[in-house]
């Protein structure tokens, strides 16, 4: 809500226009763009008010490891576009995982959780959370018996990633959604691949939403950031490890992020584009085994993706032939594309997951869940796709 208007001009509007306007509140200076609070605490007018600032009896900044204006900006802006009531930055998409766990799990507690995950993630559940009691069964995202058979009595949170890193499978949220609220259990779905422009899983059912906002929300490969999305009373026990254990989003970032959100639609779609049709150039070459991308008609779960998605994301993999060897070649062919692991950024990227992004994740579980050794993931940038189809085909040459 802006100063100059009593009623909040931004009910009822549109994604754009959150993206644009969303989370500002004009201070007495009447700045046009979000203001950047770089202090790490703030002053009380008398001994009572901050008194009443710590207890929560008085809404007001206290310390910027959990209160800072524009990280504020940045949660609100951030909840509106996913259509939940309220939201909490974190330092990084782990830090947000994590203090997912640290809000709802304890000891004796059970996850259910998808085999296709970014390898971090299955690495802070099979090893970490586990060290302090908490268990993992890692099963199928797309079969949904699977994940029926995993519950047990202990079973406190489901979690996945649709698009899932870097086989692409896309995950029936809402179907999720009905048979983790039948055993009263949490579904925290990571978005990170489509982002509220192209998807919105609490409309779908989940009950958490997950962000590495080092990604596609930045947009532009500059911070790192986090966040977690849900409702008021799920974001308060959020907000409670953030306070309490200190993985906060710095000001700056959440500045730089805001910054992001303005053109996400628009370059989600453009991201988009791009990948569908180097998606179909690929799948036309001979040394090309696979392709994953949901945009493919090909693809197993196309249907659900067109049901529950606005477009398919910018990233996709595929397999090409000569395994390890190939695939390196393909990738040190490249002249245009930045081999990195990181993804969501103007510029192409290209890894290669069974050695980078799923490195630490055991051979047994990188072939369930469907990484081999030839296969090479693109986060499709914002190029010029002529060139990025003539740095592909160098690629393919090399092999």
């Amino acid at each position: 809500m802006f100063a100059e208007f009593e009623d909040d001009p931004l009910t009822g509007a549109g994604f754009d226009t959150l993206a644009v306007r969303a989370g500002h509140h004009r201070t007495n200076e009447g700045e046009h763009s979000e203001p950047l609070f770089l202090t790490s605490s703030f002053a009380y007018k008398s001994a009572a008010q901050a008194a009443a600032r710590f207890g929560g009896s008085e809404p007001g900044n206290i310390y910027s490891r959990f209160t800072n204006p524009t990280v504020r900006i940045f949660e609100e802006r951030l909840a509106a576009l996913e259509g939940g009531e309220r939201c909490i930055a974190t330092s990084s998409g782990m830090a947000a995982i994590l203090a997912t766990c640290l809000a709802f799990l304890k000891s004796g507690d059970h996850v259910v959780c998808s085999r296709s995950v970014f390898g971090t993630t299955n690495v802070l559940f099979d090893k970490y959370m586990q060290k302090f009691g908490v268990s993992t069964t890692f099963v199928s995202l797309t079969d949904r018996s699977e994940w029926a058979a995993a519950v047990r009595p202990a079973t406190r949170l489901f979690f996945l990633e649709t698009p899932s890193n870097p086989v692409c499978e896309v995950a029936d949220i809402a179907g999720l959604a009905k048979l983790a609220h039948e055993h009263d259990i949490l579904l925290a779905v990571d978005n990170c691949f489509c982002t509220p422009a192209l998807q919105q899983p609490l409309k779908l059912g989940a009950d958490l939403v997950i962000h590495s906002a080092t990604k596609y929300l930045d947009g532009q490969g500059r911070a790192l950031g986090g966040a977690v999305v849900g409702s008021h009373k799920l974001m308060e026990e959020v907000l409670g490890v953030v306070r309490t254990c200190g993985p906060s989003l710095s000001a700056f970032n959440a500045w730089l992020f805001l910054k992001g959100l303005e053109t996400l639609r628009l370059r989600m779609e453009a991201h988009s584009a791009s990948a569908l049709t180097l998606a179909r150039w690929l799948s036309e070459q001979p040394q090309v085994e696979k392709v994953n991308y949901a945009g493919l008609e090909s693809h197993p779960q196309h249907a659900l993706a067109v049901a529950q998605q606005r477009a398919f994301g910018g990233v996709l993999s595929f397999v090409v032939k000569g395994g390890r060897e190939g695939a390196w070649a393909f990738i040190d062919a490249t002249r245009i594309m930045s081999i990195t692991a990181n993804l969501g950024d103007t510029k192409t990227t290209i890894t290669h997951p069974a050695t980078t992004t799923h490195g630490r994740v055991s051979p047994e579980a990188k072939a369930l869940a469907g990484i081999s050794e030839g296969l090479i993931r693109i986060a499709v940038g914002l190029e010029d796709m002529d060139d990025l189809i003539a740095d592909c085909r160098r690629g393919l040459q090399a092999i």
